[in-house]
C-alpha cells in the first residue's frame, strides 16, 4: 500500500508540564537528524504528534529507522484525503480494498471516525455509518465488532485534511535522549553491557562508553569488536562516545599479590575509579553497569557493595533485577547480541581465578590497595593514555594505532 504520512505518537513525558516542549523539541531534533538520507520526507509538529510527510520515500524504510527514536511510543501509517465527506468515503473503501487479502470469513471491524475539526458537517457519529455501510456492503466476509475487532479503521478528520489509518506499530518509546543527563557506562564484550547502554538511552539518558583493554593479552580483535558494539548502540543514539582504557599495568599488578580469589573485586573497584575520573571530566552524573543480582561472583550483594563503595557518583545498574534471558531477548531486539557472542576475549575474563570471592571483605580490601602505592598513580596514567573516539551511525572506524600498542608491550608483563 502506498501511504502519503507517517504519524508519530509520543509517550510518557507528554505528562511532564512545563519540561513538555523541551522533550518534544529533543525529539524533533533527532528526528530531523535521522530523516537527512530521505530528502523527500519533511517534518511537522501538532500537539502531542509528529507527522513524516513521507513526500515519495519507504513508509518501511522510514519506520524502522524512526521507530527507534527514544520517546516515540507507536507510528501509524496513514492515507491522506480532502476533508469532504464523499472523497473520505471513496479512500476509505480504497484503503480496505488494498487490505482485502488479509480477510477471511469471520474477520471483523469497525469505523473509528474522529471530528477534531467541528465545522465538519457531519459528527464522528454519523461518519462510522457513513464509512462503515459501503465497506460492509463491498465486503461481504468482514462483520462488525466495535469491542474487539480484528481491523480498526481510524478516520481522524480535520481542517488540513482527514487521516486514514489502521496500523498502530509499536516504538521504543521512553523518554528522549539526553533529557534525564549523561552518564558513563562500563562496556565489556558481552551480552550484558550493551543492553544496559540502550535501557539508559530509553530512559532519556546520553551516555558515554568506557572500555578497559589489557593488551597483548586482549587481541585486536576484542577491541573491534567494542568498537563494533558501540557503533550498533550509535545505531539507536545517532553518535556515541567511546573511551579505550589501556588496563594492563593495573590488572598485572593484582596477579602479583597472591591473592587470587580476590582479583575481580580488585580489579572493578579499579576500573570504577578510572571511569568516575572520565566521568567527571566529561561531565557525566552517574556510572552505569551490566551487573544482574547474581550472575557472577563480582554481582551478588556483598560484591556489588564493597565494589560499588569505589566510587562517590551514583552507581545505576538497570539490569540488575532480569534474568538471563531477558536480556539476551534485549539484545537481540537492539541487534547487539550477535556481536557480543563472538569469540573474542575481553580483560573480564582474564586472569579469573577458580575461586573467586562472593563474599569480599571490605575492611581487607581496603588494606590490600592501600599496600599498592602506585595504584592511584596507575589510575592517573590510565586516563591520560584513554584514547577517544565518537562513532556515528551507519559509519566505519578503523584503528590505526595497533603499531604504538606493539611498542608499548613491557618484559614484566610476561
Amino acid at each position: 500500500m502506498k501511504y502519503d504520512m507517517l504519524l508519530l505518537r509520543f509517550g510518557e513525558f507528554m505528562l511532564k508540564g512545563k519540561n513538555r516542549a523541551r522533550f518534544e523539541k529533543t525529539i524533533i531534533t533527532q528526528v530531523r537528524s535521522l530523516l537527512k538520507p530521505y530528502p523527500g520526507a519533511s517534518l511537522r509538529k501538532e500537539f502531542g504528534r509528529l507527522y513524516v510527510d513521507l513526500g515519495g520515500e519507504s513508509h518501511t524504510e522510514l519506520i524502522a529507522v524512526l521507530k527507534r527514536v527514544f520517546g516515540v511510543t507507536s507510528i501509524s501509517p496513514v492515507k491522506v484525503t480532502p476533508s469532504e465527506t464523499d472523497q473520505i468515503v471513496e479512500t476509505a473503501i480504497a484503503f480496505m480494498d488494498e487490505r482485502e487479502s488479509e480477510f477471511k470469513d469471520g474477520t471483523t471491524f469497525k469505523v473509528n471516525a474522529r471530528r477534531v475539526w467541528k465545522e465538519f458537517p457531519n459528527s464522528s457519529h454519523e461518519m462510522n455509518h457513513l464509512v462503515g455501510s459501503p465497506i460492509l456492503r463491498k465486503f461481504q466476509q468482514l462483520s462488525v465488532d466495535v469491542r474487539q475487532p480484528n481491523i480498526e479503521l481510524r478516520v481522524e478528520i480535520r481542517d488540513q485534511g482527514t487521516y486514514i489509518f489502521s496500523e498502530v506499530i509499536p516504538a521504543v518509546g521512553g523518554f528522549p535522549l539526553g533529557t534525564n543527563g549523561k552518564a558513563m557506562l562500563l562496556l565489556s564484550g558481552g551480552i550484558d553491557s550493551p543492553v544496559a547502554a540502550w535501557s539508559s538511552m530509553r530512559r532519556g539518558l546520553e551516555v558515554e562508553c568506557v572500555h578497559f583493554y589489557s593488551y597483548p593479552f586482549t587481541s585486536q580483535r576484542a577491541k573491534e569488536k567494542v568498537i563494533d558494539l558501540a557503533r550498533a548502540l550509535a545505531d539507536h543514539a545517532g553518535t556515541i562516545k567511546l573511551h579505550l582504557v589501556p588496563f594492563t599495568e593495573i590488572q598485572t599488578a593484582f596477579t602479583q599479590l597472591g591473592q587470587d580469589n580476590l582479583i575481580i573485586t580488585l580489579m572493578r573497584r579499579s576500573m570504577l575509579r578510572i571511569a568516575t575520573k572520565l566521568a567527571e571530566r566529561e561531565r557525566a552524573l552517574a556510572l552505569i553497569t551490566g551487573d544482574s543480582l547474581g550472575q557472577v561472583a563480582s554481582q551478588t550483594l556483598p560484591s556489588m557493595n564493597v565494589i560499588g563503595r569505589a566510587t562517590d557518583l551514583p552507581l545505576l545498574r538497570p539490569l540488575v533485577m532480569m534474568d538471563k534471558q531477558e536480556i539476551i531477548t534485549l539484545s537481540k531486539q537492539i541487534g547487539t547480541y550477535d556481536i557480543s557472542i563472538l569469540p573474542y576475549e575481553d580483560c573480564c575474563t582474564l586472569f579469573v581465578p577458580k575461586s573467586p570471592t562472593t563474599n569480599p571483605n571490605l575492611r581487607i580490601v581496603d588494606k590490600i590497595e592501600a599496600t599498592m602505592s602506585q595504584l592511584p598513580e596507575w589510575v592517573e596514567q590510565a586516563v591520560e593514555k584513554t584514547e577517544t573516539i565518537t562513532l556515528h551511525a551507519g559509519e566505519n572506524y578503523m584503528i590505526t594505532n595497533q603499531q604504538d600498542e606493539v611498542n608499548d608491550m613491557k618484559e614484566e608483563w610476561f
